[in-house]
């Protein structure tokens, strides 16, 4: 059974995407909290209407081996990286990380993970209960 193809799992394998994503960015931000002139990163907010229009005009480079130009970098990323418009405060060197906003962002993704996933989680559980197919 390819779980793909339920609409409930495939929303939550891309909302899990969108989450890993946002921990590496909020990541690099806090690596970067000491760089002069760094300006944090966060990711556009996942958006179920958007996914639907990027799922329909998402198109490739046609390859004839594995080797070739893949196309732009950003074809490879489906989800749209976006700069802090306003940062709490900027240091004199020109860096805007704020580690207790990094923190508490990077918090939120994680609560939100573990919900998708347990989500996920029973969402199988069901299924299995409806095959006759106990844990």
């Amino acid at each position: 059974m390819d779980l793909d193809k339920i609409t409930m799992f495939n929303m939550m394998k891309g909302r899990i995407g969108w989450l890993n994503r946002r921990q590496e960015i909020l990541a690099q931000n806090v690596a970067n909290a000491d760089t002069p002139e760094y300006k944090p990163h966060d990711l556009k907010d996942f958006d179920f209407k958007d996914m639907v229009q990027r799922k329909q005009t998402r198109l490739g480079l046609a390859t004839t081996s594995p080797l070739h130009y893949q196309g732009p970098r950003s074809a490879l990323q489906p989800f749209k990286t976006v700069e802090t418009d306003r940062p709490y405060e900027t240091s004199p060197d020109g860096n805007a990380v704020v580690l207790e906003e990094q923190m508490s962002k990077i918090g939120e993704t994680q609560m939100h993970h573990q919900l998708t996933n347990e989500l996920y989680r029973k969402h199988v559980g069901m299924i299995k209960t409806a095959l006759g197919k106990q844990r």
